[in-house]
């Protein structure tokens, strides 16, 4: 099994754990879309403590890769992923966060 498959695994079985319904073909192209940093264990995660982070991912996702406006329906999404990956959930993962995200403004047709 390559080292991406079982990043794959490790977010499928996070994802049922959680309760989080995943499209598999999506989730498989919304990990990719994220690069490299599904290997580092600290960009592989996305801390909703640290608001930087939280702008970076608004930024650099919802903005740049996803081509939404700046609004404050953005923020309410981040927010909203967060809670729905769990306060006690110490791995919210990038790519499980992203496909949250994807989902929700459904913005899946980006990665075809």
């Amino acid at each position: 099994m390559s080292r991406f498959q079982e990043e794959l695994t490790k977010y499928k079985t996070s994802m049922d754990k959680i309760g989080i319904k995943y499209d598999a073909g999506l989730l498989e192209k919304v990990a990719k879309g994220c690069g490299p940093s599904i290997y580092n264990r600290d960009a592989s995660s996305v801390s909703c403590g640290d608001q930087d982070e939280l702008d970076r991912v608004k930024k650099n996702y919802l903005i740049k890769k996803l081509g939404l406006a700046d609004s404050p329906k953005l923020d309410e999404a981040i927010k909203e992923v967060c809670e729905q990956m769990g306060k006690s959930n110490r791995n919210k993962y990038r790519a499980i966060f992203y496909y949250c995200l994807c989902t929700k403004f459904k913005k899946s047709d980006i990665y075809k």
